[in-house]
């Protein structure tokens, strides 16, 4: 019979990382506290998101380094990533380093002064890095767009973001004819919603326009989004009810990126000081996520929920879905 290091935490949920009954008991029957839990980290990295205090001041001291990297980030970058401000004091209170730079070269620290808890570390270090001037800018811009957008159920929507050019160039580059009429609400929101295939939206905004519709997923297929980002970047989103929220990028009509995960907070070792900004800035914010990549500046949610500028017509293109 084979042990593994995870044995020990086996049948263990989220909520039951907030348990210090249960985590200490694991632990005295001999639970590894370095274990790699099915790759999502150790113990102490998967208490900093979704346990308690109390659960990381146990953990902390059984634990031979409190600082401890998995995939390029320690328990406590993980607890400011994720806004634990709670779990992050009592890290920094066990030791743990705030200014070490980690993913993207964010410190712990650094990264606390783009969120909700600024005042985290204070006083802060002369010696260490604040926010630039862009960073800043960024942050500012995160919580304005994601206040204009506002709240709102966006399951089955398919979404382009395309900068530097106008409604009318998308048109233009998409082949698409403008389609007017009285009906055309009317087949969009009508109880046979794929009478409506072809149709899209397309509004202009300040920094470029936005493709959108409803309820299909025409307008994030690969042959749009590469004719829409000729000479420019454009962002789809496909907000899939059955597989969740799945973004792709293209630049100069190339697919970058395919299949990404927008607003879930994902970052790789590799993620780029930028790209860890924004995946931190824009949590459980998919459709803000792809407007702030392609840099549009949306000041409500109509270019995105209609109704738009321009109803356009696409031509068949076979498979336009990607």
């Amino acid at each position: 019979m084979v042990v593994t290091k995870e044995a020990g935490w086996v049948g263990l949920g989220w909520n039951d990382w907030s348990d210090l009954g249960e985590i200490r008991a694991r632990l005295d029957s001999g639970a590894d506290p370095h274990a790699d839990l099915w790759h999502q980290g150790p113990p102490l990295h998967l208490a900093a998101e979704y346990g308690s205090p109390e659960v990381i001041a146990e953990l902390a001291r059984r634990v031979g380094d409190v600082d401890a990297v998995h995939e390029g980030r320690s328990a406590l970058w993980q607890a400011v990533f994720t806004n634990r401000r709670d779990n992050a004091l009592a890290l920094a209170a066990a030791g743990a380093d705030p200014w070490r730079p980690m993913t993207g070269g964010w410190s712990p620290g650094r990264l606390s002064l783009a969120g909700p808890n600024p005042g985290l570390f204070f006083p802060f270090p002369r010696d260490k890095p604040t926010l630039s001037e862009a960073e800043n800018a960024a942050v500012l811009e995160a919580e304005r767009l994601i206040e204009a957008l506002g709240d709102f159920t966006y399951e089955g929507l398919g979404l382009a973001c395309v900068a530097g050019i106008t409604a009318a160039e998308a048109a233009r580059r998409l082949g698409a004819a403008v389609a007017e009429g009285a009906g055309i609400d009317g087949v969009l929101d009508g109880p046979y919603p794929g009478e409506g295939v072809g149709l899209v939206g397309a509004t202009d905004v300040p920094g470029g326009c936005v493709v959108s519709r409803r309820d299909g997923f025409e307008v994030a297929g690969a042959d749009v989004i590469n004719r829409l980002s000729a000479g420019t970047v454009c962002y789809a989103l496909i907000a899939d009810p059955t597989s969740g929220d799945r973004g792709c990028s293209s630049r100069d009509g190339v697919i970058e990126e395919w299949d990404a995960h927008p607003g879930v907070g994902l970052v790789t070792p590799d993620s780029s000081a930028d790209e860890v900004l924004a995946a931190f800035l824009y949590q459980e914010e998919a459709v803000a996520y792809a407007c702030a990549y392609a840099g549009l500046r949306l000041t409500d949610a109509r270019p995105v929920l209609g109704p738009p500028d321009l109803w356009l017509r696409l031509p068949a293109r076979g498979d336009v879905t990607g």
